[in-house]
């Protein structure tokens, strides 16, 4: 039985550094009709980098105001699905454009200061694990409009030092948009296309994070462990559906929901549900989501049995950051008028400020694993213990994540409301 699910999802994935062991970096060039500058900014960083003090909890409280931001936007019954690190890394390299006000609301927004921020980003990011048993590849782009733009050295050096940037000149047109997809389909493994429909006179960069997630289940379900089942929606509607059925050995609680833990390959990833409670509604309980208690419900997840029951799902979404990102704090740099990113260098056209960020996602859950892909474009325009047992069977609106097992940080965190045949 094949179906679609949409999702409301947060998918954390993403920036891009180039290492010998640890995350896949997508490296190698789609080939397009733009003028690549990349061999003028490889990486020139010397010594090591470090996961600042606050990191984890600075990008875990920013992960989980983004999915709950989004979802309230949203209508109660629409599935959505984000990706924080792929957002966080996008604006991450913005911020090194950044100056003043502008630049201390998204330090804010962010958590850390934007030199502690660099630096924790990029040993998180190579830290990552990447192997022929589960694949995490990550690719980061800034495309800049030839002739109307003069790009600061330091601001593409920078964020080639700590995000592996690829840089290209572009004329900003039809072929720029063609070019654009094709690299986001490549390093997405196909699952993002057509990001950018076409690209205003008035816009002269766009700075783009793209990541692609591929990993089989520790223990892949066999046809004896997938049977049908019923799901039942937000609203009472019941659903047929296909329910994975396995033993888990890390059983999740928090306050008003319980949930479980299951593995992908050698445990560096993970698939992480919540279901809330009988009674408790899904829009209530995301909305009451705390970063601090999601973290410490992961990091101690109790070793009890769970003999737990997933859906099969696949589904993709898209939207708009700006006025969810503008709630959380970052205003000026969405302000035409207010915005400082004269980091990023000069142009005649006027100045320069965030019109958009588009974001684009996809997941597909099934009995030999999971694949997942995500891109975020920021658009810069001008003015101009004893095991005890439970059962948790996801037949209702649930919450998941797909976390790193190191930090606990959700790479995917979502919520299912319905499962359309």
């Amino acid at each position: 039985m094949n179906f679609k699910i949409r999702v409301i999802s947060l998918c954390v994935l993403a920036a891009m550094l180039a290492v010998a062991a640890g995350v896949l970096y997508s490296c190698a060039a789609a080939k397009v009709s733009a003028g690549e500058l990349s061999a003028e900014y490889e990486s020139k960083r010397e010594g090591e980098v470090k996961v600042a003090d606050g990191f984890t909890d600075a990008a875990m409280k920013f992960y989980t105001e983004l999915f709950k931001s989004v979802v309230a936007g949203e209508e109660k019954d629409e599935n959505v699905l984000v990706s924080p690190l792929s957002v966080y890394t996008a604006l991450s390299m913005t911020a090194n454009g950044a100056r003043d006000k502008t630049l201390s609301q998204m330090e804010d927004t962010l958590g850390l200061d934007i030199d502690k921020l660099n630096e924790s980003m990029a040993a998180y990011i190579e830290g990552l694990p990447s192997s022929d048993k589960y694949k995490m590849s990550m690719a980061n782009s800034i495309w800049f409009r030839e002739n109307e733009l003069t790009v600061s050295p330091d601001f593409l050096q920078k964020n080639a030092d700590y995000y592996g940037a690829s840089v290209f000149s572009a004329p900003f047109d039809k072929s720029t948009v063609k070019d654009i997809n094709k690299w986001v389909k490549e390093k997405t493994d196909g699952m993002i296309e057509d990001i950018v429909d076409d690209i205003p006179p008035s816009v002269v960069m766009y700075l783009i994070n793209a990541l692609a997630f591929d990993a089989e289940w520790e223990t892949i379900y066999n046809k004896n462990d997938v049977s049908e089942g019923v799901f039942t929606t937000a609203d009472g509607k019941e659903q047929k559906v296909e329910f994975m059925t396995g033993e888990e050995d890390k059983y999740l609680k928090l306050d008003n929901a319980e949930g479980f833990i299951r593995y992908y390959k050698d445990r560096k990833y993970a698939f992480a549900a919540l279901l809330p409670e009988e009674g408790v509604d899904i829009a209530d309980f995301i909305a009451s989501l705390d970063a601090e208690a999601l973290s410490d419900s992961l990091k101690n997840a109790a070793s009890e049995l769970v003999i737990a029951s997933i859906p099969k799902f696949e589904y993709d979404y898209d939207t708009e950051l700006s006025k969810t990102l503008t709630s959380m704090g970052i205003v000026n740099a969405f302000d035409p008028d207010k915005a400082d990113f004269s980091g990023i260098g000069t142009t005649d056209l006027g100045n320069m400020f965030i019109s958009k960020v588009i974001h684009k996602t996809y997941i597909a859950v099934a009995e030999r694993g999971t694949r997942a892909g995500a891109a975020t474009v920021v658009e810069i325009d001008t003015k101009s213990a004893p095991l005890i047992e439970h059962t948790v069977k996801l037949d209702r609106p649930f919450v998941y994540m797909i976390i790193d097992t190191q930090y606990n940080l959700p790479i995917f965190i979502g919520s299912v409301m319905e499962i359309d045949d």
